[in-house]
């Protein structure tokens, strides 16, 4: 990597909008330190979106990336590159694995779910009910949580004595102030709790995606399958996306209206919908500030002249992209329901999108309706500036949102 010394990135994200300004002012990519590995964080939308669909940009760090065997060993955030999935695939190794996989999204799987998230919802509106009144409630507990856990729960056929496990090992999976060895630990865990429903679903199958998925391995033939580790690895990628990232879009939606009365007001007054408000929400707070990694295939030489070179770590800064004035104007760092262009970066960008973005937007968009037709009087218990972040780089939430459901007395 050439000239400027690389920009650290802070593992607790004690203050992302602060970190992706400086970005920004360090040109469309720059040099950064990611846990003590080198890197290039692109930050600017256009480019982003070049590499992102650039055959000359992959994911798969055991071909494309020189030191691959010793960051896998000595890195936190291992289990990011060293997974074998579509979320590492590339080439034909990717569009064999999203084929599989495709399925479980598609439209009529999604119109079929709705029911269930609004049951799921509705559920959950019950007992936050049963709260007295002026009682202070974490809704990132007992809303943001519980919701995306049930949905992929039941999607994937995850037991739900099974449920909390694996949210608590897929929360250490996002969390960047894990040492190597903590890490390391949470790994293992997670590889026995995947193996263990494996297991559980190849002896008695059911009517979800982890049967479906064994069923692939176990039936295919030819090479046209799931190899096991594929099929172990799928299902970690598929139970993590599908849960962390929803939780931190509701935690994240929820504050903002609450912690801008005016953009709510707009939505009671009918000048927007919830819709509006999940896309502007994914555009300005996106669930992933920073997605590792991307890998160099070829030396990429950039618009101002700077070289990545090839074999070289790439980290896409979708915080700062989605908020880059180029794209969105003098008012990008402004949530505006409002906003007539609110496209964002917030599933990715081509090959690589994100297959559950439908899923995520009902299950928000829902949570939502519900939460502010049941209770009009949902305010913030807490000031807005005192809520601390979630110790990680790589997601965007709240570590407690303290809300009163009703007023005092």
């Amino acid at each position: 990597m050439s000239q400027p010394l690389p920009f650290v990135i802070d593992p607790a994200g004690a203050d992302r909008h602060a970190e992706y300004r400086a970005l920004r002012a360090r040109g469309p990519a720059t040099p950064v330190d990611v846990l003590g590995l080198r890197a290039w964080a692109v930050s600017d939308p256009a480019l982003l979106k070049t590499l992102l669909t650039s055959p000359d940009v992959s994911k798969n760090g055991r071909v494309h990336y020189p030191d691959f065997q010793e960051t896998i060993r000595t890195w936190p955030l291992a289990l990011w590159i060293e997974v074998q999935s579509m979320l590492t695939a590339y080439g034909a190794d990717h569009r064999r694995l999203r084929r599989m996989i495709a399925p479980a999204f598609s439209a009529r799987r999604i119109a079929e779910l709705k029911p269930t998230v609004q049951a799921l919802v509705a559920e959950l509106m019950d007992e936050l009910a049963a709260v007295p009144g002026g009682q202070v409630v974490d809704l990132r507990e007992r809303l943001a949580y519980p919701l995306p856990i049930a949905v992929i729960g039941h999607l994937m056929g995850v037991p739900r004595e099974q449920r909390d496990d694996f949210r608590q090992i897929v929360d250490n999976v996002f969390d960047s102030t894990l040492t190597p060895l903590q890490a390391q630990a949470n790994n293992l865990r997670l590889f026995e709790h995947i193996e263990q429903l494996i297991a559980t679903k190849r002896a008695e199958p059911g009517d979800d995606m982890t049967s479906l998925l064994i069923a692939a391995r176990d039936e295919e033939s030819g090479g046209a399958g799931l190899s096991g580790v594929e099929l172990r690895d799928t299902m970690i990628l598929m139970i993590s996306a599908g849960y962390e990232t929803t939780v931190n879009v509701i935690d994240q939606a929820v504050f903002t209206m609450l912690s801008s009365p005016g953009q709510l007001g707009l939505v009671r007054a009918g000048k927007a919908s919830w819709a509006d408000v999940v896309e502007e929400t994914l555009r300005a707070e996106p669930a992933i500030k920073y997605l590792p990694l991307r890998f160099a295939v070829t030396d990429l030489k950039l618009p101002d002249g700077q070289v990545i070179t090839a074999g070289e770590p790439i980290l896409a800064a979708y915080g700062a992209a989605n908020r880059h004035p180029d794209w969105h104007g003098a008012d990008a760092d402004t949530f505006d329901v409002t906003r007539q262009v609110k496209d964002h970066l917030a599933f990715g960008y081509g090959v690589h999108f994100c297959l559950g973005a439908p899923l995520a937007r009902l299950e928000v968009a829902e949570a939502l309706r519900q939460l502010f037709d049941r209770f009009p009087d949902l305010s913030l218990a807490a000031p807005a500036d005192t809520l601390r972040p979630i110790p990680t780089l790589i997601s965007n939430g709240h570590q407690k949102l303290p809300v009163r459901l009703h007023p005092a007395g």
